[in-house]
């Protein structure tokens, strides 16, 4: 499931990144796009590894990637470069799929404790 809300956050974030101005396209729209990518696909090759550990790894990283948008986000629309209420939207599902990791990594992290408890 949180593999899908990256997705959606991912193509919501390109729609937003195409409203931005000209002179942003090759800085803030390009580390935008760069982060919200990275999501869905560490989310996507952590749980392609053969341990729990690794699978975690990767989700740290998602959630690090999700924590860079929401910066470059919260920057553009402090210039005013996206509307208040855009910016909520997208704000609002990057806060679902970093909720969403954090109880995915738990919920792993404690299944590990307790495989190596046995």
């Amino acid at each position: 499931m949180v593999w899908q809300k990256a997705m959606s956050l991912a193509k919501n974030v390109y729609c937003l990144t195409r409203k931005l101005p000209q002179e942003e396209k090759y800085a803030l729209s390009d580390q935008m796009r760069r982060a919200v990518v990275s999501i869905p696909a560490n989310i996507a090759e952590g749980q392609s590894r053969r341990t729990t550990k690794d699978f975690v790894h990767f989700l740290y990283i998602a959630k690090g990637s999700n924590a860079e948008l929401m910066t470059h986000l919260m920057l553009c629309h402090s210039f005013e470069y996206i509307p208040t209420k855009e910016f909520q939207t997208v704000k609002q599902q990057s806060d679902e799929v970093g909720m969403l990791l954090n109880l995915l990594i738990r919920s792993l992290e404690k299944k590990d404790i307790k495989a190596v408890a046995k």
